[in-house]
């Protein structure tokens, strides 16, 4: 197992040098000039050549990727070319927003897609069973961006249940601990924040895990049903043990590699995915910062940001690679 991790984190090298040479080359693709955003449609053509080469930007391309490469292997992903703060420091500070709502996003998901699915295949062909297939392939088919607006539009506007932004009102205190708001007021024993936290999270939440959550149900279903129709369920059957004890048992635990991968995946795609929710709702985190940074050309934020959520991506199927041989203790590395 230990040379397999070993070879795994060896992988990473290539996978991050792809990844952060096509982040530089397709930044630089999009036009615009960030001297300009900076300074303004009636900058003069010197002050944007002193901003250009004060910036190194006018460098060759080559030479600005590596002295980019050769800065992130120290741990300097370098500076926002907008506000000169420290790309790493910018991410820090939004990274604890993005993964509170992945984290929020990805638990609904697991209860509701798996839940549903388990059902789905027990009750196979029945009006639950069609009704849970109809509701995942148009979560799978609807869009995030309009399915965000449908519901700040209905709960926050019409109903006026829930706030249609931000993590949390700005007449709560709270002290931060880990910076996770819904976490932080738990460890304090804020109740106030807590309340407040969970009902700024739940409409962002329920529309980013709108997508994984119907592809969990789907693959729950399709995997259960497979091992449903083994010669050791009906085995299992015969013995008298009760469906409860055969279901989750026996048949779940059997069928959940190929739903667990699912999850690993999702739960990437999530991090990397959160741009647009973030963007509609308001919420601080790194999507919200690296939609901002592509409009301001910023390309250190950019490129840093896809750096890592690449690393979080590589690290997250890791992980789950390594809870195979809790569900199949037959696999060897």
């Amino acid at each position: 197992m230990w040379q397999y991790l070993v070879k795994r984190l060896l992988f990473l090298i290539p996978v991050l040098l792809g990844v952060s040479f096509l982040a530089f080359i397709l930044i630089h693709l999009i036009p615009g000039d960030p001297a300009q955003v900076i300074l303004g449609p009636r900058a003069t053509a010197q002050s944007l050549a002193d901003l250009r080469s004060s910036l190194g930007l006018d460098q060759p391309l080559y030479v600005q990727y590596l002295r980019f490469l050769g800065n992130a292997l120290r741990g300097d992903l370098g500076r926002s070319i907008i506000n000169r703060d420290p790309v790493l420091d910018e991410l820090l500070s939004r990274f604890p927003a993005t993964i509170e709502l992945s984290v929020f996003a990805m638990i609904i998901a697991i209860v509701v897609g798996v839940g549903a699915g388990t059902v789905a295949a027990v009750k196979q062909y029945s009006v639950f069973d069609n009704t849970v297939m109809v509701g995942a392939l148009v979560g799978v088919s609807m869009p995030i961006f309009w399915l965000g607006l449908m519901l700040i539009w209905v709960f926050a506007v019409v109903l006026g249940w829930l706030p249609p932004a931000f993590r949390m009102s700005t007449d709560i205190q709270l002290q931060p601990v880990t910076h996770l708001y819904l976490l932080d007021s738990l460890l304090t024993g804020n109740l106030p924040a807590f309340g407040d936290a969970l009902k700024h999270i739940l409409l962002p939440g329920l529309a980013l895990s709108t997508i994984p959550m119907s592809i969990i149900a789907r693959m729950t279903r399709s995997s259960l049903l497979e091992v449903l129709n083994q010669d050791y369920i009906r085995t299992a059957r015969a013995k008298g043990l009760t469906e409860k004890l055969v279901i989750f048992k026996h048949a779940l635990k059997n069928a959940f590699l190929p739903v667990l991968t699912v999850m690993g995946l999702q739960f990437g795609a999530l991090l990397s995915g959160a741009v647009l929710t973030e963007t509609i709702f308001s919420w601080p985190g790194v999507g919200r910062l690296m939609y901002d940074a592509i409009l301001a050309r910023d390309f250190p934020v950019v490129q840093g940001g896809v750096m890592v959520i690449a690393l979080l991506f590589v690290f997250i199927n890791l992980v789950v690679d390594l809870l195979y041989k809790y569900f199949d203790p037959k696999i060897r590395y």
